[in-house]
């Protein structure tokens, strides 16, 4: 399993204070676009901070979780924890130790 950790600090009264950080895992059918990486932890407040921070690290995924006005694909779905963060989404807070997942969302019949 491959684990990259994107550290950010905050800095207060001279000291150096870690941000807390999420895990995203990376589904399968997207780590091509993550150099074959299976999560990535991230410091975040919301699901959207995340994500940018995941687009920054990985350019390549942005084109297959957001459209050109920075929303995600009507396919894509993000769990906090293993719940919809439907219909806040991006929005949806996160806390030190949370886990997204991004998955897409398959319809028909």
């Amino acid at each position: 399993m491959t684990v990259t950790f994107v550290y950010d600090y905050h800095y207060q009264l001279g000291a150096v204070i870690p941000i807390m950080s999420i895990r995203i895992n990376i589904a399968p059918y997207l780590q091509p676009f993550t150099c074959n990486t299976e999560a990535v932890e991230v410091a975040a407040n919301t699901v959207g901070e995340g994500i940018s921070r995941l687009v920054k690290q990985f350019p390549d995924i942005e084109k297959m979780l957001l459209d050109a006005n920075g929303k995600l694909h009507s396919y894509v779905g993000i769990y906090v924890n293993n719940e919809d963060a439907y219909p806040e989404s991006l929005a949806k807070p996160v806390k030190d130790g949370d886990e997204l997942y991004i998955l897409y969302i398959i319809t028909g019949g």
